[in-house]
């Protein structure tokens, strides 16, 4: 089973049901139907196993094409700052949006 880490305590993480977005891995990318272990900061001393989790559903999109309320939904307060979160990344870059339950 592999490991989904995330590097904030984000308020979304204690909903049942949450959306991430996760550039495409080289090695396996993720797909719906995968079951993952959720952690925070997984390569950490504060290392914090949240639980289990199922890809329930998987969009591939561009970086351009995220919108506010997908931004908003996500954690942010706009899709800029998400933008800036990510590392100013290209906007035609391929990001994935991932349901997890």
């Amino acid at each position: 089973m592999r490991i989904i880490s995330f590097s904030k305590h984000w308020q979304k993480l204690a909903n049942p049901e949450f959306t991430t977005f996760r550039f495409p891995r080289k090695d396996k990318d993720w797909f719906k139907g995968e079951i993952v272990q959720v952690f925070y900061k997984s390569r950490s001393p504060q290392r914090e196993k949240l639980g289990t989790a199922e890809i329930i559903s998987k969009e591939t999109k561009t970086i351009g094409s995220i919108t506010i309320l997908e931004a908003i939904a996500d954690g942010f307060n706009n899709d800029f700052e998400m933008w800036r979160f990510l590392g100013k990344p290209n906007m035609n870059r391929t990001i994935n949006k991932l349901t997890l339950r």
